[in-house]
C-alpha cells in the first residue's frame, strides 16, 4: 500500500478498540538542517491505531535506508533509519485536550475520520538523522591544503608545515612555559 492516508474504520470509534496498519511510502529528497536525505527504496511504515475514549492514538514504525553525504569528506554513504511514529488525533472539534499536554502535541481527527501519516513520518525521521552526519566516527576529512581525502590515506602535500606556521598558536611554538 504506497499511502499515508489511513480511512478509519466505525470499529475504531469505539473505546479500547485497537487496529493495525501498515504499508510503504516513496519519500522526496527530506533536508535537515544544511543536509540534504534521500532514501533509494520506499520506507516501509506499520502502525496501531488504539481509541483511548476521547482520542485514537497513533504508534509505530517507519525503517529505511537513507543516504546523504558525510560532514567530513563529503563522500555520500548510506545508513539504516528507524523511527518511532507517534499522534494523537482528538475524536470531535469540541473535546478539550488533556491538561498535561501542549497545543502542538495532538491533532483534532478531520471531519472526512481520515488520519494522514506523511507529517508523523517526517517528524519520525526527522529525530533520527544526525545532527552532524559521518560516514565514520574516525573520518579524517579532506586536506584542508589540497582538499584530497584523507581517509585513502596521506595527501603528500606540505600540509603539516603549513598547518603549524598557519596555526594561531604558531607564536608560542618558541614560548619557554617555565617546565619545572
Amino acid at each position: 500500500m504506497e499511502t499515508t492516508r489511513i480511512p478509519i474504520p466505525s470499529e475504531l470509534f469505539a473505546p479500547a478498540e485497537s487496529s493495525h496498519f501498515e504499508g510503504s511510502y516513496t519519500v522526496p529528497v527530506v533536508k535537515a538542517g544544511p543536509d540534504l536525505y534521500d532514501f533509494a527504496e520506499p520506507l516501509s511504515w506499520q502502525v496501531d491505531v488504539t481509541n483511548t475514549g476521547d482520542a485514537l492514538l497513533v504508534t509505530g514504525t517507519v525503517e529505511g535506508e537513507a543516504r546523504t553525504s558525510c560532514a567530513r569528506c563529503v563522500d555520500d554513504f548510506s545508513f539504516p533509519v528507524t523511527g518511532e511514529v507517534e499522534g494523537y488525533f482528538l475524536l470531535g472539534a469540541d473535546k478539550e485536550a488533556p491538561e498535561d499536554m501542549d497545543d502542538d502535541e495532538f491533532d483534532v481527527l478531520p471531519d472526512d475520520n481520515t488520519i494522514d501519516l506523511e507529517p508523523l513520518i517526517k517528524a519520525a525521521l526527522m529525530l533520527e538523522f544526525p545532527l552532524v552526519p559521518l560516514c565514520d566516527d574516525d573520518c579524517k576529512g579532506l586536506c584542508p591544503q589540497c582538499g584530497a581525502n584523507l581517509n585513502e590515506g596521506p595527501c603528500g602535500c606540505s600540509r603539516d608545515e603549513a598547518d603549524v606556521e598557519a596555526s594561531p598558536f604558531a607564536a608560542l611554538k618558541n614560548f619557554d612555559f617555565g617546565d619545572k
